[in-house]
């Protein structure tokens, strides 16, 4: 028998390498196989370095959950000093029996991904109805059962070592260490496992799949990514009663609706909302847009408004100054909702969090790269949180700068800088991108009024309540922006959007707070846009094509947003999570299950008129569920983005 000064070290040590070691081989395979999808770029051999690195950490967490149990027994034996054979054999045979079941699906993985450009979830198991189906398929393309061959190989090699591994727990498990350092080391080794399960040190966010997109080649933002870990959390997902899919009504009488409503009359085949949208008059000019979405908003904290305690006197300066719109509300209640909807024009769908779902939609990030603008995004904090980055990334965004961007001084709280400083440290960052000779994107997400609250000593506010202070400064932050902005050579050949990502329950009247969504939209550009106001009713998804018929260029909307300047819309859709809501200048309507309610909101009547407006009531629920059910199939068949 031979003995070792730590076998359970060295027993949990080469467990893991093992198993990584076999992840490596399957992302091996598919990265040789798939290699013609590689977008050739500068930094290209730099990014497969760091898409392996990537799938590192994800074998890591996927080994983790495997792993946790057997070495929890096995170390529990250390501590104890007593070992068992019988437990060592059920444990090897656990460990081999779901390692094999992890290797079946990265050889599934394989053929998967080259046949849908995606790594395995739960939806490939959709065919569960009709075997027969696949059997043929089989079948008729024998190159998938080739994939056979590799787990075959692999999972014998990994058997026959593992087997050699175990033999080091045949030795002796007395160690010379006293039991208070038995018990420390262990408690380490399992909080060395718990934190690679969890893949990242970061608190905001653990994983996530969204982690894996680092940049801009859409082969390589997928690679690093553990097939076992995509399917087991695509499952989860479908299991969170937030992600049910909507069913209110037939989808085919909901399309039909929509294209009603879109003045669609002749739909393409594939995708029932496109329009190819030409200006009548193109302009060759391609002015830089810069977005910002403003935190906790909402209109009623301005002036203009109503609010009298000076909370917003640069916001409402500047909104005289500009193109605005007084009767836009936000698509949800949360800030993933408004950065979504703002950029991809499409509604919140109850408590679903699309962003969590990559799916490629046509939104602005990719039709302005079309014209050739870089596009990037700044945010305070971590960028994993909501799966910004990766939903972003995977969206056409070249560049996401974020809390690890940012000197680690300046980070005060768990939401990251304050807003001031992103604003100053963009400044420098947007005039490289401006030196690059082509014109820029940008998207800005404030997060200051927003808990937990800090303010800078060197602001000094007026208000003495906390959240009035804090609107104050994120009111201050955006002058200096624009302050520093006029400075620079880019200024004059910018487009300003500022909008919230939702607003504030202040004076809360109905079921859906409309103080909560009712947010400012201005379009400001001393040199391009002339100052007016337009009291149109509209929301965040209208922002994408009212910046598209500013810019006067021909462009593919296959969104339900319409461009604000030239469309109008009988209503627009706030979601409230297990409500929604719908509203015109005059009515709200709001439907919670089978509850049903219309209020004349424009006079702060909070009587239900449900029974004395029923066709009013009728046309606004329609519209409602024809709106959504359209966005559901869209997803469902994959059909947001473009050819």
């Amino acid at each position: 028998m031979k003995t070792s000064k730590n076998p359970v070290i060295l027993f949990i040590a080469k467990t893991y390498l093992l198993s990584i070691s076999m992840f490596f081989v399957f992302r091996l395979l598919l990265f040789f196989l798939e290699f013609d999808r590689l977008t050739f770029a500068n930094n290209t051999l730099l990014n497969i370095f760091k898409a392996f690195i990537m799938g590192l950490r994800f074998d890591i967490v996927i080994s983790g959950y495997i792993l946790f149990l057997p070495i929890l027994l096995i170390l529990t034996e250390y501590i104890l000093g007593k070992k068992s054979n019988l437990l060592h054999r059920i444990l090897f045979y656990w460990i081999f029996l779901l390692f094999t079941i992890a290797f079946v699906v990265s050889a599934a993985d394989i053929p998967y991904f080259h046949q849908f450009f995606s790594r395995f979830s739960v939806g490939a198991f959709e065919w569960i109805d009709s075997p027969k189906f696949v059997f043929n398929m089989l079948i008729e393309e024998p190159t998938y059962a080739l994939f056979t061959l590799p787990f075959m190989v692999i999972d014998i090699i990994f058997y026959k070592l593992l087997k050699r591994i175990f033999r080091l727990l045949d030795t002796n498990f007395k160690s010379k260490l006293f039991l208070p350092a038995r018990i420390g080391l262990s408690l380490t080794i399992l909080a060395l496992i718990f934190l690679g399960i969890r893949g990242r040190i970061q608190k905001k966010s653990p994983i996530r799949v969204g982690t894996a997109y680092f940049c801009q080649d859409p082969f390589l933002n997928q690679l690093g990514l553990n097939p076992t870990f995509t399917l087991m959390r695509s499952y989860l997902d479908s299991l969170d009663e937030h992600n049910q899919e909507v069913r209110l009504m037939d989808e085919r009488e909901a399309i039909k609706n929509v294209q009603s409503y879109l003045h669609i009359k002749n739909p393409s085949k594939n995708y029932p909302i496109l329009r190819k949208i030409s200006p009548d008059t193109i302009s060759n000019k391609r002015p830089n847009v810069v977005i910002i979405i403003m935190e906790s908003m909402s209109a009623a904290k301005m002036k203009r408004h109503g609010n009298k305690d000076d909370l917003t006197p640069f916001l409402d300066s500047l909104s005289y100054k500009s193109l605005y719109f007084d009767h836009i509300y936000s698509a949800g209640e949360h800030t993933f909702n408004g950065i979504f909807s703002t950029l991809f024009s499409f509604p919140a769908l109850y408590r679903q969090h699309t962003m969590k779902q990559i799916h490629q939609y046509s939104g602005i990030s990719k039709t302005l790269k079309k014209l050739g603008y870089s596009t990037t995004y700044f945010t305070t904090h971590d960028a994993q949180f909501d799966n910004v980055s990766g939903f972003l990334h995977a969206n056409h965004f070249d560049n996401i700068v974020s809390q690890a961007d940012y000197p680690e001084k300046e980070v005060k709280t768990t939401l990251g800088v304050p807003d001031d400083y992103m604003f100053r440290f963009a400044i420098p960052y947007i005039n490289d991108l401006q030196n690059k000779n082509k014109p820029f994107f940008v998207t800005f997400m404030t997060t200051s009024d927003h808990g937990p609250f800090y303010i800078p000593p060197y602001f000094k506010p007026k208000n003495n309540k906390i959240r009035q202070k804090i609107v104050e400064y994120a009111d201050w932050s955006l002058k200096q922006f624009i302050t520093n902005a006029s400075k620079q050579s880019w200024f004059d050949s910018t487009i300003f959007v500022f909008i919230a990502d939702h607003g504030a329950a202040i004076n809360v009247q109905y079921p859906i707070s409309l103080n909560y969504h009712h947010t400012p939209l201005l379009f400001y550009a001393p040199k391009w846009i002339k100052p007016s106001l337009r009291n149109n009713i509209g929301g965040q998804i209208d922002v994408f094509p009212t910046i598209m018929g500013l810019l006067k260029k021909p462009y593919i909307n296959n969104t339900l947003g319409i461009d604000l300047l030239h469309e109008k819309r009988p209503f627009t859709i706030i979601n409230g999570d297990d409500k929604q809501g719908v509203l015109d200048r005059d009515f709200l309507f709001v439907l919670q299950k089978n509850n049903r309610k219309l209020f004349k909101y424009n006079s702060s009547d909070r009587n239900n008129y449900i029974n004395k407006y029923k066709n009013k009531a009728k046309e606004m629920e329609t519209y409602l569920k024809s709106n959504l059910q359209t966005y559901q199939y869209l997803l469902k068949h994959n059909l947001t983005g473009t050819e």
